[in-house]
């Protein structure tokens, strides 16, 4: 899977857990700060993403540094690449 296709899977998962259009995300958006994630949104979105890519997020391996933006957390889901190079 590319960076590219990796924060598009972001972005739909963000969409899905959040229940609205999300036409301005880009790498820099801040999840916290611009769209206002909490902790309960955050699983959430850890699930769907889940679901979406066929992954399993190890919550202990988890660093808030990987939910500054969507791209950190794309980064964070590319550093998998074990599971993400299957699809």
């Amino acid at each position: 899977m590319t960076s590219k296709e990796t924060v598009e899977a972001v972005k739909v998962a963000l969409a899905e857990v959040l229940q609205r259009e999300l036409p301005e995300i880009s790498e820099s958006t801040r999840l916290f700060d611009d769209l206002h994630l909490d902790s309960t949104s955050v699983l959430e979105l850890l699930m769907a993403l889940e679901d979406a890519l066929g992954i399993e997020v190890e919550p202990e391996e988890l660093r808030a540094e990987d939910f500054t933006t969507v791209g950190s957390l794309a980064e964070y889901l590319l550093a998998r690449p074990s599971e993400l190079s299957r699809g």
